[in-house]
């Protein structure tokens, strides 16, 4: 994926976030597209999907969670499915 691929992704999944729950879905984006993300610049990504540079930490944050999570294997296959279409 690339940063514009990556900018998409992250859009949607804030877009699509119930209210209340944006912050979350950003940190979700981070966990799932820790691999992805690797080597890119976050800003560019955040840039991309049209969202306040403040949320490259929140991004982050998620990337650095990556390392200690695992995604229900619904949100995995789901992610999967992303990457692969």
């Amino acid at each position: 994926m690339g940063i514009n691929e990556l900018g998409d992704e992250l859009r949607r999944m804030y877009g699509a976030a119930p209210r209340g729950e944006q912050a979350t879905m950003i940190h979700l984006f981070g966990i799932k597209y820790a691999k992805e993300l690797s080597g890119r610049s976050l800003a560019e990504v955040v840039k991309h999907a049209d969202l306040p540079r403040s949320y490259v930490t929140e991004v982050n944050k998620g990337r650095n969670l990556a390392r200690y999570v695992e995604l229900k294997p619904q949100e995995a296959e789901n992610a999967r499915r992303r990457l692969l279409s």
